[in-house]
């Protein structure tokens, strides 16, 4: 698993910080690369919840928060699957949710996402370029095609405001559509 890219991370914190954010749901805690570009970006006082099936992952991450000088009460861990972890989180409670985990998943973390986020909050995908291999027809991996059903779904949503980012592996982000 790779940390994002500075790039990347710009990214996630300027969006964090364009939605006020103080509520942030992020599925795949890595070693908490993102989660430093969220926080980063967040209200003084928001907490991330992080969701990863690794909890030494987890570990780590804790780690690398308290090391960049954040509070121990700014992040929730939470290990397990995401798609067993995600339906037990509040509807509407989250300003953003990241979506960093297992590709073959990410049609299922966005219809979660459109639950969990308010109106005006940002759902984003990580990685959706697929080192190019998502663009290129060519391509028929079970992962390519997760990526490409994730992109037409946001696309075609008649509830969400969508771009794609050219930062590093793609970052496909959209607004939920007020109600």
């Amino acid at each position: 698993m790779r940390s994002v890219s500075p790039g990347t991370g710009a990214a996630l914190r300027m969006l964090a910080a364009a939605a006020d954010a103080r509520v942030v749901a992020e599925i795949g805690t890595g070693v908490g690369v993102s989660g430093i570009h969220l926080l980063h970006g967040m209200r003084p006082d928001g907490v991330l919840t992080t969701v990863d099936t690794e909890p030494d992952r987890q570990q780590l991450a804790r780690e690398a928060y308290r090391e960049a000088g954040f509070a121990a009460n700014r992040a929730r861990f939470i290990p397990g699957p995401a798609l067993d972890v995600l339906p037990r989180l509040a509807d509407g409670g989250y300003d953003l949710v990241f979506c960093d985990g297992d590709r073959l998943e990410y049609a299922q973390y966005l219809a979660e996402s459109l639950r969990l986020l308010r109106p005006g909050g940002l759902v984003c995908f990580e990685g959706v370029f697929a080192q190019g291999r998502a663009m290129d027809a060519a391509h028929q991996e079970t992962e390519v095609h997760g990526v490409r059903e994730v992109m037409r779904a946001v696309r075609d949503s008649a509830a969400l405001v969508p771009v794609l980012l050219p930062t590093d592996d793609g970052l496909l982000c959209a607004v939920k559509k007020g109600a």
